[in-house]
């Protein structure tokens, strides 16, 4: 992790050589989802509420799978524009060095602009919580952290699986974008407002319902039945970077040299 750190500073030195540059686009994520935002208040100033949920408990669930999302995408951005590597035949000298190439891949590229993404969902969450009669205990807490720890690992393996394609494909494949992209659209509201395979495939398959649906029932005091069930959802979803790390290392094995 040393390695993966001083990946970090390098490029936090590099993005700052041009400081308006990277404030100005800082600004520009600020405001790129605003604009979902603002219509999903809209939304609600129509129709009140959806399938019984109101707004500030939507945009609770909106604000933790956009800081999540803006997490994994400044911290794994290096396995989101992987197909550069292999394109350019960069990836060998990878290989070649004595490191992990998982710490090296996911510390090739960072993007702090997402701070500006990342301040307006911590803002939506502020006001969103300051505006929920929610009753806090240590276990609510924890299991809001682990939402967002779950959401990041869950986007994280998704960007690892559009990387392992690269492989075969050497081209990235926008096909990923539904489950990043879409998945966060998607996640953005309760899973119960959609069709019941919609909810599933959310659940069981790309686990979005464990980053906010089904935790933040127990967090709201919906839950029927044991709480523990729902407290214990984000941390098994964060275990979908697993199998996605697996398929990672049987791509790398099976990776054909550019021969150059």
């Amino acid at each position: 992790m040393s390695v993966y750190f001083k990946y970090l500073l390098i490029h936090f030195k590099s993005q700052m050589q041009y400081r308006t540059s990277f404030w100005l686009l800082s600004l520009g994520q600020f405001f790129i989802p605003f604009s979902v935002f603002a219509g999903l208040y809209f939304l609600f100033e129509r129709f009140g509420q959806i399938k019984g949920w109101g707004f500030f408990e939507v945009a609770l669930c909106f604000a933790v799978i956009h800081m999540a999302f803006s997490i994994s995408e400044c911290f794994a951005r290096g396995f989101d524009s992987f197909s550069d590597l292999i394109i350019k035949g960069d990836f060998d000298r990878v290989l070649v060095r004595p490191r992990s190439t998982f710490v090296q891949v996911l510390g090739s590229k960072f993007e702090f602009t997402r701070a500006g993404r990342l301040l307006q969902s911590v803002m939506v969450l502020i006001w969103a919580l300051s505006s929920l009669p929610i009753e806090w205990t240590i276990t609510k807490i924890a299991t809001l952290v682990l939402m967002m720890t779950s959401g990041v690992f869950i986007f994280t393996g998704i960007y690892m699986l559009a990387a392992t394609m690269c492989f075969w494909t050497v081209q990235g494949l926008e096909v990923a974008n539904i489950f990043t992209d879409g998945g966060r659209e998607m996640a953005q509201y309760p899973l119960n407002i959609y069709h019941k395979w919609v909810a599933r495939f959310f659940t069981y398959v790309i686990p979005f319902g464990t980053v906010n649906y089904l935790p933040l029932q127990y967090i709201l005091g919906k839950t029927q039945g044991s709480d523990l069930m729902y407290m214990v959802t984000p941390a098994l979803g964060s275990l979908f970077i697993l199998p996605c790390f697996f398929v990672w290392q049987f791509g790398v094995r099976h990776y054909r040299s550019t021969g150059s």
